[in-house]
Formats: C-alpha cells, sequence, structure tokens
C-alpha cells in the first residue's frame, strides 16, 4: 500500500468561525503560572486539536497576543476561547462553584496514575496543569478533587507542560468517548 499524506480539503479543516460554533469537549485546561510563552502555545494548539470548552490563564502565564505563543500556537489563539485570572486559586474557586471536577495533573503523595482515573462523565472537567518549576500551587491542590500523573520509565519524571496536557487529554478524551466506541 502507497501512502500520501492529506491534503487541506481531505483533512476537512472547519474556518475559525465555524469552528467556534462547533459543539466542544467538556473540558478547560487551567495553566497555573505557566513561564513559557512557548509552552502556553503549545497548549493552545493542543486545546484546538481536542475542541477544548476553554483555557484558563492564570498569574504570570503569558496571553496572546505575543509573538512566542503565536508561533507555536499556529492560529489556535484565534480558535480556542480563553479567559485570564489573576490567581488560579480565583478561577478554580469559579470552576468549582460551577460544578466542575477538578483535577491536578501534579505529582503529588496521593495522585492517581493516568490509567487508573476514571473522569467523571457526568460532570465538565478541570484540568489544571502547573509552573514549571514547582508544579500546581498548595493552595490550588487543596481544592482539588484528584491528581493524576503520567506514568513515566526514564529518569527524569516529567514531562513539558504542553506534551503532558496533550497525553492527559488524549487519555481523559478517549476514556469519555468523544473518539467513538
Amino acid at each position: 500500500m502507497i501512502m500520501r499524506k492529506l491534503t487541506m480539503p481531505e483533512l476537512n479543516r472547519l474556518p475559525v468561525a465555524d469552528f467556534k460554533n462547533t459543539p466542544k469537549s467538556p473540558v478547560v485546561l487551567v495553566l497555573d503560572n505557566v513561564r513559557s510563552l512557548h509552552n502556553v502555545g503549545a497548549v493552545f494548539r493542543t486545546a484546538d486539536a481536542f475542541a477544548l470548552e476553554k483555557i484558563y490563564l492564570c498569574g504570570v502565564t503569558g496571553r496572546p497576543p505575543h509573538r512566542d505563543i503565536t508561533k507555536t500556537a499556529l492560529g489556535s489563539t484565534e480558535s480556542v476561547a480563553w479567559e485570564y485570572a489573576l490567581t488560579t486559586l480565583e478561577a478554580v474557586e469559579a470552576l468549582k462553584a460551577a460544578g466542575y471536577q477538578l483535577v491536578a495533573v501534579e505529582q503529588t503523595t496521593g495522585s492517581v496514575p493516568l490509567p487508573a482515573f476514571r473522569p467523571d462523565a457526568a460532570r465538565p472537567l478541570a484540568l489544571v496543569l502547573g509552573n514549571e518549576v514547582f508544579g500546581v500551587d498548595d493552595a490550588v491542590l487543596a481544592l482539588c478533587e484528584a491528581a493524576v500523573e503520567i506514568p513515566q520509565l526514564g529518569t527524569k519524571h516529567s514531562l513539558n507542560v504542553g506534551v503532558a496536557a496533550g497525553v492527559v487529554l488524549w487519555d481523559v478524551l478517549s476514556k469519555l468517548g468523544v473518539f467513538g466506541p
């Protein structure tokens, strides 16, 4: 079998205006003081790929428009809804009050390996991703119902924030049946 790359028309890409009006996955991402603008851009691109509801950019997390975010996001800052919160605590308190299941993506004493985690399909989900050095803030962790960690076999035991977002989102959305049976 000979394979070839698909052309843009074959990929059935929606124009941004149409994409904004399509149903979204019941998941939001909360970026807790993520310093790298390239990580922020990568998260935007991933959020677009999985048609997420929204991204919350908190604290020192960079916000569009910024050339370093735009460089990595490849236009997804125009398609993905986002909101800025002065503190991550402010954002997660509002999400908790709105009924979201709050889950930190963090290595903690009580974290669950990602393969064992089962999201509550009856509630929207908020995944909190932390600062590249310090992780998710302790006060924010205290409000989360669970923490998940990605099992790893290497020596570093950490992943880039953008990579971790993609791994966790694919797993969670698969478990929620977003991609089909």
